[in-house]
């Protein structure tokens, strides 16, 4: 089995604050051991249509602004803070990322160099943006296939294929809701995704958006190596996605636990292992 690596997704947990934003970062390496931080990056006016952006959020306890655009403009940071964010990362040794949800933002985020850019299941379609990444990117392109057929995904991956790139993608298995209920996780799509698509792209991750951590564990064990899960310093802080976050101490426990299942997973070098041999002499009825 390859290294399960795992995502912190901070995404707009951060409030909009430069400050929470790399505690959450030193948090994710230093305490839980994560792999990779992940935050979002839109052009929200760019994304969103002026009736969408000048409306109220659907949500006002959530809200950090008088408007939708307002809100989602409070909790973006601009190019040079996802640059000092980048740095910061690197000198803390862990890796840094973000999704993209435009064209613009890609152009923007590709600039900085990332090992990974995601691609959120909500723009898994948006073909200008993934043609632009896959002609002048050179890093991986990892993309959630939340809300998407199966004749999507299979058009998705042949896009890439048509690029060359198909072997920088990673799909990810994933259920857009928050919280997902276990019964709608869909686990065994990893193994559809491994069968159709694991020769095709590069890896096959898992993108969870449940209540607790043992889904994460099964979805290395069918296979999936990149394992993405929201993270928060507080799950009853303001906004959408920290009541569908880990805490640090969830966070800690999933990582923990696949660091264990990674080395579990193994077959038996010989017949009797060294560590059975005294028990074997001691226990083992003869006749």
């Amino acid at each position: 089995m390859k290294k399960a690596n795992v995502i912190a997704e901070i995404g707009c947990n951060h409030k909009g604050d430069m400050e929470i934003a790399k505690e959450l970062i030193k948090v994710a390496k230093i305490f839980c051991n994560a792999d990779v931080v992940k935050f979002q990056k839109r052009n929200n006016k760019e994304l969103l249509t002026e009736e969408q952006y000048n409306a109220p959020h659907p949500n006002p306890a959530n809200s950090y602004g008088d408007t939708y655009g307002a809100h989602r403009e409070y909790l973006e940071f601009d190019l040079e803070q996802n640059r000092e964010l980048k740095e910061f990362c690197e000198d803390l040794g862990i890796v840094w990322s973000t999704s993209t949800w435009d064209l613009t933002s890609a152009k923007e985020i590709a600039s900085l160099k990332p090992q990974l850019i995601k691609i959120p299941s909500a723009c898994n379609n948006n073909y200008e943006m993934l043609g632009w990444l896959c002609e002048n990117y050179e890093g991986e392109i990892h993309c959630s296939t939340g809300m998407t057929t199966k004749n999507e995904i299979e058009d998705l991956v042949s896009f890439f294929e048509s690029k060359g790139k198909n072997k920088d993608l990673v799909l990810y298995n994933c259920t857009s809701g928050y919280p997902v209920p276990f019964e709608d996780v869909c686990l065994l799509d990893i193994t559809l995704l491994i069968e159709k698509y694991g020769h095709r792209v590069k890896e096959i991750g898992f993108s969870g958006h449940h209540l607790g951590i043992a889904v994460d564990i099964a979805a290395y064990t069918l296979g999936a190596t990149w394992i993405e899960r929201h993270y928060t310093l507080d799950r009853t802080w303001k906004g959408t996605d920290h009541s569908a976050s880990l805490e640090p101490a969830g966070l800690r426990k999933l990582v923990r636990d696949l660091r264990a299942v990674e080395k579990a997973l193994t077959f038996k070098q010989k017949d009797i292992l060294d560590i059975e041999s005294v028990q074997r002499e001691k226990l083992k009825n003869r006749k």
